[in-house]
Formats: structure tokens, C-alpha cells, sequence
């Protein structure tokens, strides 16, 4: 892999944005090596880390459509205004009602002062509802009425029809609130969306060759004992693709083969497992060289569906992998063991994320482009030049390119056809190169801001 060691030229050209900096996935970071940077092209993302899905839903119309399906609105909603609405529910409907007794003892002359509670016997009074003193008294009857809880100090009586009509729809009314309230509070409890923070994926994607491919693998597990049955996994890769009519799709979506081992996308995680995609000729991943992976964008959306053991209830996890989050030449550290005192295997979830480094050729297949190259060592390169000694023709001197805008000089380096190297296969370039081009390969080699490996 060729390391573009820009530390220096930026310190010189004043570039210092840590934003735009990455470590790069084309390269390794061995003990006692520094790790090379480069700039890196970022895809917005669609499928944030947590799950949740990177889109605002602007200039919607028909926005009363979400109230017909009332109950979905509120258990999608956020929780403090499940609550809110969940006390506002109970408090209204208790005022409700307690204006509606409030007037009936206004109206029957239950709150005139010769009618008061400590009058009516000596009046020979009989009121609508016992006890009755003011709009306080009534909306503490309206709560003990809906919640039946009875102290026995106030109580309806039969002179008033109105009254008993009232008292039945609140019992009633009641019911339905607090039926109604208490589903919402347990569906938003028991939502599958809740099951997804115990199932893991990596940090990041590695692409390192298995079985003699090359493969992109990610990890998953689930942190709990209660298993996800019917568990599967799917990917998709999604790219700006442009038709052959002219038409740019900013998110083309190509789905992407999953594999466990010798078993297909169906998944039982009694410990983690490495979901693996082999990058043959079948794969949108094929044409991508490790520089294009540093330079495209695009990101891969992973799904993990299955039904939840303990309730049956279906749930989706997902994520995504951006191509900043793809690193070349890695595998994950093994997590599990087996504990011979107590008969079972151990999984050491604390090294879910880490890697090690492996030894990754390039792949064996041709530029995407007639005008983009496969790179080497610069070693590589001057043995290549050595073994070619044809026709010259005459190459700019590396050096001399501004280093101060790495993309411009690295779309020269590409670009020519003198750095053309074997593409893993050892053939020799079809261009020749005098031995000028010899000492500027040689002084690539010693320039500080181009490393060999």
C-alpha cells in the first residue's frame, strides 16, 4: 500500500482541519509505525450508529392523517409527552365532569346558602349529590366518582336524573381513559425498538482476504440470554449511480450476499458471529480498490430482523457503515473461550470491537476506469521501471507537484500511465520508462511527504 505521509506538508501549507482527517484504511497501523493519514470523503449518513434513521420529513401535507391512527401517533412520540398527555388525560376528564355536577347542583339550587349541607335538614332539602359546598366539592366528587374510591362522605342521590346520567358516563369515560392511557404506557415499555440496545454491531467493517477472497466482514452479537428466533441479516449498499439515459440516483440501493461460515443469512447468536460478504465478480464491491474506498462514497445499511423470545414480538436492528468506516487489511480478535472449570464458554464482550492487523494483497482485478491505476511500494515501482528497458517516454518529476493540494497531486499520480503497476499479477507495464523516470520514481521514494511502506 502506498502511505501518503502528509503530516509535514501541512504543518508547511497551514492545513490543519482534524475534521477532514482520518487514519487511512489502506494501510495498517503496526506497533512502532506511525499511521498514516490522508483525506477522506464522507457520504452523509442515512442510518445513524444508534439505529435511527438521518431524515427530516419537511413540508408534509395532510398532517391530520396521523390522528386517525392515534395510538401509533403516541407511542412514537417522545416520553415526556406520553406523560404529559397520560396526567392531562385524567385531569381534564375529571374536570370535565366536575363542571358538569357543578352545574347541575347550580341549576337544582343545591349551592344557595339556605340549601347548603348544614341547612338542608331543617329545610327538609334534598340535593342531587350529597355534601355539596362548592365547584371544589364537586370536582373531588368527580375524582372519588372515577376512580371509585369512595370516602362515603359524598354521594349521589335520586332527585336528580341528570345527576345519575352523568355518573354513569363518567364510569364509563373512566374505563376507556385509563384503559386506553395504560396500553400506551406498556406498548411504549414492551416496543421492540427497546430489544435493539442489547444487540451489538462492530465499529467498523474490515475487508482481509478468507479462504483465498476477498471478504468484507462485520461482527454481531446479542448481549442477552433470551435469544432472537428466526434471526436475519441483510445488507445494502447504497451509491450515487448514473443511468445510461444520463439520470443521476443519488441513493441507489444493491443488495449485498451475506453469509455466516458455510451457513446462509439466517443467524442464531449464542455468541457473536462474523457476518462475511465475498467480494467476487458478483459483487458491487468488486470494482473498488482500496484508494476507492478511501475516495467514494457510499454506505452500507445493515439489517438484523428477527422475533423476540420472551414477548414474540417482531424487532428490527440496524446500522450502517460508512466508507470511512471500512478499514483494509484487518480481521476481528477472537472473544470467545472456553472455561474448562465451569464447563461453558466465555464471551469477553470488552474486545467486541478490537482488530488486528493481517496481510492483504490487492485485488487481482482491473481499474474501474482505463485512466485509474493500482499501486505498490515505491520499491515495487522502481523494480518494475528496471525490468522494462524500452522506449522511453517523458514523465513529469513527482517532486516538483504542489504537494500543498494532495488531491490535485494525487489525481496526477493516478492519472499517469508510467505509475501503472501490476495489479497483484506481476505483469510488467505497458508504457516503458527511461532511466530519468528512474530517478523521479527514486525521489518519490526519499520525499518526505510520500512514505514506502
Amino acid at each position: 500500500n502506498l502511505r501518503i505521509c502528509i503530516e509535514s506538508e501541512m504543518s508547511r501549507s497551514g492545513r490543519s482541519d482534524k475534521s477532514t482527517q482520518e487514519v487511512s484504511p489502506l494501510t495498517s497501523s503496526y506497533k512502532g509505525h506511525r499511521p498514516s493519514v490522508a483525506i477522506r470523503r464522507q457520504r452523509p449518513r442515512a442510518i445513524l450508529k444508534s439505529g435511527d434513521c438521518n431524515v427530516l420529513q419537511e413540508n408534509r401535507q395532510h398532517q391530520l392523517k396521523f390522528l386517525q391512527d392515534i395510538f401509533t401517533t403516541l407511542v412514537d412520540i417522545q416520553w415526556r409527552v406520553v406523560l404529559l398527555i397520560f396526567a392531562l388525560s385524567f385531569l381534564l376528564s375529571w374536570l370535565f365532569f366536575a363542571i358538569m355536577f357543578w352545574l347541575i347542583a347550580l341549576t337544582h339550587g343545591d349551592l344557595e346558602d339556605i340549601h347548603l349541607p348544614p341547612m338542608q335538614e331543617a329545610n327538609n332539602w334534598n340535593p342531587c349529590v350529597l355534601n355539596i359546598y362548592s365547584f371544589t366539592s364537586c370536582f373531588l366528587y368527580s375524582l372519588e366518582s372515577q376512580h371509585t374510591i369512595g370516602y362515603g362522605v359524598r354521594a349521589i342521590t335520586e332527585e336528580c336524573p341528570e345527576a345519575i346520567f352523568v355518573s354513569c358516563m363518567q364510569a364509563i369515560c373512566g374505563v376507556l381513559v385509563q384503559a386506553f392511557m395504560a396500553g400506551i404506557v406498556f406498548a411504549k415499555l414492551t416496543r421492540p425498538k427497546s430489544r435493539c440496545q442489547t444487540l451489538l454491531f462492530s465499529k467498523s467493517a474490515l475487508i482481509c482476504q478468507r479462504d483465498g477472497e476477498l471478504c468484507l466482514m462485520f461482527r454481531v452479537g446479542d448481549m442477552r440470554k433470551s435469544h432472537i428466533i428466526g434471526a436475519n441479516i441483510r445488507a445494502q449498499l447504497i451509491h450515487t449511480r448514473v443511468t445510461p439515459e444520463g439520470e443521476r440516483i443519488k441513493q441507489y440501493h444493491t443488495e449485498l450476499e451475506l453469509k455466516m461460515d458455510d451457513c446462509d443469512s439466517n443467524l442464531f447468536l449464542i455468541w457473536p458471529v462474523i457476518v462475511v460478504h465475498k467480494i467476487n465478480p458478483h459483487s458491487p464491491l468488486y470494482n473498488l480498490s482500496p484508494f476507492d474506498i478511501v475516495q467514494d462514497q457510499f454506505e452500507i445499511l445493515v439489517f438484523l430482523e428477527g422475533t423476540m423470545e420472551s414477548t414474540g414480538q417482531s424487532t428490527q436492528a440496524r446500522t450502517s457503515y460508512l466508507n470511512t468506516e471500512i478499514l483494509w487489511g484487518y480481521r476481528f480478535q477472537d472473544i470467545s473461550s472456553f472455561c474448562t472449570e465451569n464447563r461453558v464458554y466465555e464471551i469477553d464482550y470488552s474486545k467486541f470491537n478490537e482488530i488486528i492487523p493481517v496481510e492483504t494483497p490487492f485485488p487481482h482485478y482491473p481499474p474501474r476506469h482505463s485512466h485509474e491505476e493500482v499501486y505498490q511500494t515505491p520499491s515495487e515501482i522502481y523494480q518494475a521501471i528496471s525490468a522494462v528497458p524500452e522506449t522511453p517516454q517523458p514523465v513529469p518529476n513527482p517532486v516538483n507537484l504542489q504537494l500543498n493540494n494532495l488531491d490535485h497531486f494525487m489525481a496526477k499520480f493516478r492519472s499517469h500511465s508510467n505509475y501503472h503497476i501490476f495489479n497483484g499479477s506481476r505483469r510488467p507495464m505497458k508504457t516503458p520508462i527511461d532511466a530519468e523516470s528512474v530517478q523521479s520514481v527514486q525521489s518519490v521514494q526519499s520525499h518526505p511527504g510520500i512514505c514506502p511502506v
